[in-house]
């Protein structure tokens, strides 16, 4: 009896694919950015703007299943997920989505209305393209990409402050460089894939290709340009924020090389955590990013 309760508890964890929260984490990006990551009423604020996005992206990922069980079934790695494989029926699925969204809307009144609108339009997004936007080309590119763009809006929305132009095409061109990694991965599996998702048959490798090597391009230029910009510059107290191009050129190096040659990238979260030199990268651009940002140089 334990034994069921407990498969039954890691079905429904999986469901939820908590593994992939971190994404959320670009919620924090505007607060860390303006110097005020560290103040204990923002810190909070972007905290449960951090758990809401959590429960958003969860609430998504049961409908997907749900919408996917079928074609998931006969994807060889996919048929594992617990809608796909029995171990969660979809009447349970829709009972726990249902659960998930009278969460959401009792944190989301407790924050800004700006806030509360963009995580709705995350959801109306998502949905769109669980039922009808993934099968048109390029759009679900978009689509998948939008949802990194529009944590990092809401953070900013969520404290009320300023993002430089610059970081935010570097978050756009990042968001499109992850989106279109993820197609590729896709593209280049099994066959399987392909009649699974019939928008794929669509996409070349050599296209994405090209797409992967112009918004990867983007994201080293918008960043180094959002690094050496007047306002900055100016913020920081430092000239010094330049060196950690280094760092983004490295990942998103490192990040091709783990697709191209490992054949991972379906999700990002999955390939940071399984490859030392990316964990290496991250933790030194974050100290580094850190320091310059909040210790004063004078």
């Amino acid at each position: 009896m334990k034994n069921q309760l407990f498969s039954k508890i890691s079905s429904y964890l999986r469901l939820l694919r908590i593994s992939s929260w971190p994404k959320n984490f670009f919620v924090f990006v505007p607060a860390i950015f303006a110097k005020i990551f560290f103040t204990t009423n923002i810190f909070f604020t972007v905290l449960l703007g951090f758990i809401i996005f959590c429960i958003a992206s969860s609430s998504i990922y049961i409908i997907n299943d749900i919408v996917d069980a079928d074609r998931d079934a006969k994807h060889p790695h996919k048929k594992k997920r617990p809608i796909a494989s029995g171990a969660v029926s979809p009447s349970e699925a829709k009972i726990l989505a249902g659960l998930l969204f009278v969460f959401l809307a009792v944190f989301t009144m407790q924050v800004s209305s700006s806030f509360m609108i963009i995580v709705w339009v995350y959801i109306f997004i998502n949905i769109l393209y669980s039922s009808i936007l993934k099968e048109i080309v390029i759009v679900d590119i978009f689509c998948i990409a939008s949802g990194f763009m529009l944590r990092v809006l809401s953070g900013a929305f969520l404290v009320s402050v300023y993002i430089s132009n610059w970081l935010i095409l570097t978050t756009i061109f990042l968001s499109l460089f992850l989106a279109v990694m993820k197609r590729r991965v896709e593209v280049a599996g099994s066959s399987a894939a392909s009649e699974q998702r019939s928008v794929l048959k669509y996409y070349s490798l050599n296209f994405i290709d090209q797409i992967a090597a112009m918004t990867g391009s983007c994201v080293i230029l918008s960043y180094a340009l959002y690094s050496v910009a007047d306002r900055t510059v100016k913020s920081f107290g430092s000239e010094g924020l330049v060196f950690t191009t280094l760092f983004v050129i490295f990942g998103i190096f490192r990040y091709m090389y783990l697709v191209y040659k490992k054949e991972r990238g379906e999700n990002v979260i999955e390939v940071i955590v399984k490859d030392l030199p990316m964990i290496i990268d991250i933790i030194l651009y974050m100290a580094v990013s850190f320091y310059i940002i909040y210790f004063p140089k004078n």
